[in-house]
């Protein structure tokens, strides 16, 4: 019998693809979540007669009309979202963006159910809160491909045997190009993506190799390996998601077609495995080719490592100083290269501390935010 299935950030990419997954697979929707009561999320809603709508955002006028449209019974705000995310037996996927989804992410695990993390921002900010949590019966299977290839290719290696991660980059829209020739780079242009289909800050953060960076971060936590062996290499087919080193040499690579409905389904239904949701894929007649990360031209991703290794509040402060940099660059208030000098300012910025609780970590968010939108504001 499937797990019930809870959908958090429902209209987002990952929670769409989520939703299309759970249908094609037969699995009850038990609840789904999203910011705002948009008509989009009153399609989700409709088509889901069964499943508990629950609505964080919009204004009292919105929130009328949204339930008008659905025809039942709406929650709202966030404590029904967490309410949701300990529904029992539930796998809760977790495609909140932002720090945000940190709550949710720790009332999963700790009503002892499956958490599907596609929050990147819940490990990389609230790291050592998400660890302790953990301890409570919970289990996390990552979404994003590059740590469910990981998580597969580590099932049944004992920790000692593993000699390094090799995390995989598609090196973004602006592979190739000089530091010089991304001061005037749009918007617009940072969002097309060569390969994924993804959000807006997820699809900058590529662009930057702040994404890769985040996800170095994650890997850390997910897989307790220390940052010294844990590397990036860029790889623009993504066709290779991550890989393992083992210390005789050997290697362990996870191939496939790059469509996050793999690594969602297998989040859903793990340790078992259904039939794939993508096109066939072969290697025949590819050309698979790896490259160094150019670290001069995007020096976020040594950001990153330096945040990770720093530990404590540093990681938390990188992720909400890139999410308000990133913010301002769509809003074209900062340019491409300004995310990357905001987030460093932001970390020299704020004091370092230890983060032991949900509040530590929110805390710390909230004054790193605010010294990223002066830095912000200072470049205009």
């Amino acid at each position: 019998m499937s797990r019930p299935v809870v959908v958090l950030g429902a209209t987002g990419s990952i929670g769409s693809q989520t939703l299309e997954v759970a249908d094609a697979l037969g699995m009850e929707v038990a609840a789904v979540a999203a910011l705002r009561p948009s008509r989009r999320f009153a399609e989700v809603a409709a088509s889901r007669p069964d499943a508990r709508v629950i609505v964080v955002g919009g204004s009292s006028e919105d929130r009328a009309d949204f339930e008008s449209a659905v025809g039942r019974r709406v929650e709202y705000d966030a404590p029904a979202v967490l309410d949701a995310s300990a529904t029992p037996g539930a796998v809760v996927v977790n495609g909140i963006v932002g720090a945000a989804g940190l709550r949710a992410t720790l009332a999963t695990l700790e009503a002892g159910n499956r958490l599907a993390l596609a929050n990147k921002e819940s490990l990389v900010a609230g790291g050592p809160v998400v660890k302790r949590a953990l301890q409570h019966g919970g289990e996390m299977i990552p979404v994003d491909s590059e740590h469910s290839a990981l998580f597969q290719c580590l099932q049944g290696e004992p920790p000692e045997a593993v000699a390094r991660l090799v995390l995989t980059a598609s090196g973004g829209p602006f592979r190739g190009r000089s530091r010089q020739s991304l001061g005037e780079v749009t918007p617009e242009e940072a969002l097309k993506h060569p390969t994924w289909d993804m959000g807006e800050r997820v699809t900058i953060d590529s662009a930057t190799l702040f994404n890769k960076g985040l996800e170095v971060i994650e890997a850390h936590y997910l897989f307790d390996v220390p940052y010294d062996r844990i590397e990036v290499v860029v790889h623009p087919q993504s066709v290779l998601h991550s890989a393992v080193e083992f210390v005789d040499g050997s290697w362990k690579g996870h191939f496939g077609q790059p469509d996050m409905r793999i690594p969602i389904q297998y989040a859903l239904t793990a340790p078992a495995r259904s039939d794939s949701p993508a096109d066939p894929f072969s290697l025949a007649g590819r050309e698979l080719t790896f490259e160094e990360v150019d670290r001069g031209t995007f020096p976020a991703l040594d950001l990153a490592f330096v945040a990770g290794r720093r530990g404590g509040s540093a990681p938390a402060v990188l992720n909400a100083a890139d999410e308000v940099a990133v913010e301002a660059f769509l809003q074209h208030r900062l340019g491409f290269l300004g995310i990357a000098d905001v987030v460093g300012l932001t970390l020299d910025q704020v004091e370092w501390r230890q983060l032991d609780s949900v509040d530590d970590v929110l805390e710390v968010d909230r004054e790193a935010r605010g010294i990223a939108a002066t830095l912000v504001a200072g470049s205009c």
